[in-house]
């Protein structure tokens, strides 16, 4: 196996997708850091850096403005807000954003995942997500998404979806991985 070990998966470490990520991180020899949270509940334990409280304001943002950003509002704002915070350490850090969810008809995508998106075309970061109801890679580009199966080329990503990982979402990271990477 290639030496790996420069590069460095950005994630969550929570159940679904960024526990997918992680365990192929794994398996890929690629190192894993997972930003957590006092009292935060992950699958992921490789990797854990859990952020202080004075590291997390560090990612705080309006709510509302978070709310405008996606065209939703948040019934538990104060349980999502270290959420949020979390998300933005995930997006400072790594470069390109990779996530599996659902895109929305105003392009937003699904859920908390979508504030990494956002953040991601706030930063200019390349951008790609997985749809999982139409079963294909989307980039970000000039505004809109345009389908393209992304590759991992940069020593930093993000990788962060849904909680309700499909077996085509966790089939689509597998492939992800052996095209960027070839067998593990």
């Amino acid at each position: 196996m290639a030496d790996r070990s420069h590069i460095t998966l950005y994630s969550g470490g929570h159940k679904g997708s960024e526990a997918e990520f992680g365990r192929l991180a794994e398996a890929w020899g690629i190192q894993e850091v997972n930003f957590s949270f006092a009292g935060h509940e992950v699958e992921r334990s490789r990797g854990i850096r859990e952020l202080s409280p004075e590291e997390l304001d560090k990612g705080n943002v309006s709510m509302e403005i978070v709310s405008a950003r996606m065209g939703r509002k948040f019934a538990q704002a104060q349980k999502i807000r270290k959420v949020i915070q979390t998300i933005f350490h995930m997006v400072n850090k790594g470069y390109h954003v990779i996530t599996v969810g659902w895109i929305q008809p105003d392009d937003t995508v699904k859920g908390g995942t979508g504030w990494g998106v956002e953040l991601a075309k706030l930063f200019n970061r390349p951008v790609h997500v997985y749809d999982q109801d139409r079963q294909g890679w989307f980039v970000w580009q000039d505004n809109a998404w345009v389908a393209q199966i992304p590759k991992i080329d940069q020593k930093t990503f993000v990788g962060t979806g849904t909680r309700h990982l499909t077996d085509d979402g966790k089939q689509a990271l597998q492939d992800l991985f052996e095209a960027s990477f070839g067998p593990a």
